[in-house]
């Protein structure tokens, strides 16, 4: 499993039983994962009393990165074996090992839904819609005489049904060059096929 060197310091900090106990230890692991599942948590599941004698820094730091190992381990559906052995490369005693994957464990299955809600692929465009704004005065009543472009893009999210839309605002040298980049995106697309 490939993380980041901060990612894996926040891990090694967490596996310090000098740092985290065992109650803190539970305690952020329970954060972690309520901080992911449940999407009414807040910055609250870390003002826990237990927690406070910690710094704060290292605290979020340490949460960020069990959050970060919780996901990629979802997201790769880790078994036991892959679970502790990168545990272990972090120092992880066999009790913490064990909470691990027992907290992993209560939780895999809301882990796989919240992945799998996420969606697979970007937004595809369908439709364009745009509008000329022309601005006459500012809020301090100077004159500006000076057109902006309102540009709606309808897009459809494949994974989820949904057509939101984006919305954005631009002069004409920002809509010129969108439309340049979009043709030479085209032309790069038609020379690919073609090859």
């Amino acid at each position: 499993m490939e993380l980041s060197e901060y990612v894996q310091k926040g891990f090694q900090m967490l596996a310090d039983p000098g740092s985290f106990d065992s109650n803190t230890f539970t305690l952020l692991l329970r954060a972690a994962f309520q901080s992911l599942l449940d999407a009414q948590a807040d910055e609250a599941v870390l003002d826990h009393p237990d927690l406070k004698h910690i710094d704060p820094v290292v605290l979020k730091h340490c949460h960020a990165a069990a959050a970060t190992y919780i996901l990629e381990a979802g997201k790769q559906r880790a078994d036991r074996s892959t679970l502790s052995t990168y545990l272990e490369d972090c120092k992880f005693d066999s009790e913490r090992i064990e909470l691990f994957w027992t907290e992993y464990q209560n939780n895999r299955n809301s882990l796989e839904i919240l992945l799998g809600s996420i969606g697979r692929s970007l937004p595809h465009i369908t439709d364009v819609s745009w509008r000329l704004e022309y601005q006459i005065k500012t809020n301090q009543l100077d004159k500006m005489y000076r057109p902006a472009y309102l540009v709606t893009l309808n897009v459809e999210n494949t994974d989820s049904r949904s057509h939101p839309e984006i919305s954005f605002s631009c002069n004409m040298e920002q809509l010129q060059d969108l439309v340049g980049k979009l043709k030479d995106a085209s032309k790069s697309l038609e020379r690919a096929t073609q090859l």
